[in-house]
């Protein structure tokens, strides 16, 4: 008397019916044998030894030498004209605040100094000298806040740089399919078990 039911036994022609099953049903299914352990270690290593070729070191350099050039290097060219504009807007608080403050500094010190010698502009007129303390303090602060952001701008680049370096190489592969394949579970103590199929989705 068989210790176990008669369901756990497979044979040849259910197998064969089942595989000629999917064929019909799913003609469109890549439908393939198992790879053998050696191929799929040997598709590891490889896969383990995959180099990078694009340097995102380089790009780091690029960018720090000449603002953009990082940029050109990872073939991002439509981010070029970003880095400059910012640049570009930068200058221009720096220029704007860098001339205020220089004549509101002007003019508090010929006020405190009692007003003797040339008039330096027509601020002294204008305000008297707390006032013009106070437009000297708040375009001194604003100018130190416009170099710190020219600073912070030139590192974000060289930054945004080196990210895009990173992902340079990334392929992203856009054939999406479906494998349906046999499988079969290893013999135990010489009886065989149930097969069935094994479905993975590739993307």
């Amino acid at each position: 008397m068989s210790l176990f039911p008669a369901k756990m036994y497979c044979s040849r022609k259910a197998i064969l019916v089942i595989v000629l099953a999917a064929v019909l049903l799913f003609p469109s299914i890549n439908i393939s044998a198992q790879e053998p352990d050696s191929a799929i270690t040997f598709k590891g290593v490889a896969d383990s030894v995959y180099v990078s070729k694009h340097s995102p070191k380089k790009a780091a350099i690029f960018a720090l030498v000449l603002p953009g050039l990082g940029q050109a290097y990872n073939h991002k060219y439509w981010k070029i004209p970003i880095v400059y504009a910012g640049f570009g807007t930068i200058y221009y608080f720096l220029k704007f605040n860098t001339g205020n403050y220089h004549d509101f500094r002007d003019a508090y010190s010929y006020v405190l100094a009692g007003s003797t010698g040339d008039v330096p502009n027509d601020l002294v007129y204008t305000y008297n000298l707390n006032q013009l303390k106070e437009g000297r303090e708040y375009y001194r602060r604003n100018l130190e806040i416009s170099y710190i952001a020219a600073g912070g701008w030139y590192i974000l680049q060289a930054l945004d740089a080196v990210v895009d370096a990173h992902f340079f190489d990334y392929d992203v592969n856009e054939d999406i399919s479906l494998h349906l394949a046999p499988w079969a579970p290893p013999a135990i103590a010489g009886i065989k078990c149930a097969g069935g199929f094994s479905l993975s989705l590739r993307f």
